[in-house]
């Protein structure tokens, strides 16, 4: 038997070849999906320059309701909208910018920002099937924000270039983005660079788009937030997808039971995810360990409005009864 039919019986149904594999210079390497005809200028140009601009993508009226939900999270207290939600905590995040994570948890306004079907289809091409999403969370850069650090988003996974893609990232404008108002910028064709090669602010261009577009690139694609020297603030979503593999086997996490942590080992803690890696792992803006006391507390409150409902219920079919 030839070993390139040992191989194929080896393989997986359905599970790419490596043959398909496509390297992209010196910086980036992926297994290409499935290539939706509609979309094929989209994927060349971010094949070329690492993003591609989709304007208007979003409707007026759904940017509008983000805007208003955004106003009303931003305005709520940090333990409801979580610790950045009035400004960073550090050089990175930005002092004078404010993020509220968790958005899937704490509002299903946002819901449509995660799922076009123009950016699944991008993402069906650039990552592998069963894809996750990693981070989605609202970014405001107020007046006299400084620019943020040049970075890429794979930049704490430590291989070296040509680096498999782990990811695509996405800036979602609620606000238009401009060269005056924090918009993102990047480097074209940074993605093709190897490590050796190293970013200059010179080399940014703004992601310049109206409200409701967004700017969709792959995270070897070296950017950061613009400085903001307008009198307003820039506001925007971010999300983020990474490839399915980026995960353990067994999810530990939901396996453990969240009501006795405290009899685990802290090193198995750590082992089973309750940690972080740098910053990689957070539960709304904080450590997990912290995020699950928050979500047992949520939990109590919750049962005890539930059992207060059960208590109504009862009293009112025992009112009803006699009558």
């Amino acid at each position: 038997m030839s070993v390139q039919k040992q191989r194929a019986e080896v393989l997986q149904p359905g599970r790419p070849s490596f043959n398909n594999r496509v390297q992209l210079s010196e910086g980036t390497t992926f297994l290409p999906g499935k290539k939706d005809p509609s979309i094929t200028h989209l994927i060349d140009h971010v094949l070329t320059h690492g993003y591609v601009i989709l304007p208007s993508l979003f409707h007026t009226p759904l940017v509008s309701r983000a805007l208003s939900e955004l106003t009303r999270l931003e305005s709520a207290s940090l333990e409801t909208s979580g610790p950045a939600s009035h400004g960073g905590r550090n050089p990175f995040e930005g002092y004078q910018t404010r993020r509220v994570y968790a958005l899937a948890d704490k509002s299903r306004v946002f819901d449509e920002f995660t799922i076009n079907e123009t950016v699944l289809k991008l993402n069906d091409y650039f990552l592998q099937e069963n894809y996750l999403l990693t981070s989605f969370h609202t970014v405001t850069i107020a007046s006299g924000e400084r620019e943020q650090s040049m970075h890429t988003d794979d930049g704490l996974i430590q291989l070296p270039r040509p680096k498999p893609l782990m990811g695509v990232g996405t800036m979602v404008a609620l606000d238009p983005f401009t060269s005056t108002n924090g918009a993102t910028t990047l480097i074209p064709g940074s993605h093709l660079w190897p490590d050796s090669r190293l970013p200059q602010r010179s080399e940014m261009i703004p992601a310049i788009m109206p409200a409701g577009s967004m700017v969709y690139f792959l995270n070897t694609v070296w950017h950061s937030g613009g400085a903001n020297i307008s009198s307003e603030p820039r506001r925007s979503l971010t999300v983020q997808y990474c490839q399915p593999w980026i995960r353990p086997i067994e999810n530990m996490i939901v396996a453990v039971g969240w009501e006795d942590l405290d009899v685990v080992p802290k090193r198995l803690q750590q082992l089973l995810g309750f940690s972080l890696n740098d910053f990689m792992g957070y539960v709304d803006g904080r450590a997990p360990r912290t995020g699950v006391e928050m979500r047992k507390r949520r939990l109590i409150e919750w049962g005890i409005r539930e059992r207060e409902k059960e208590r109504e219920r009862e009293e009112n079919f025992k009112n009803g009864s006699k009558l």
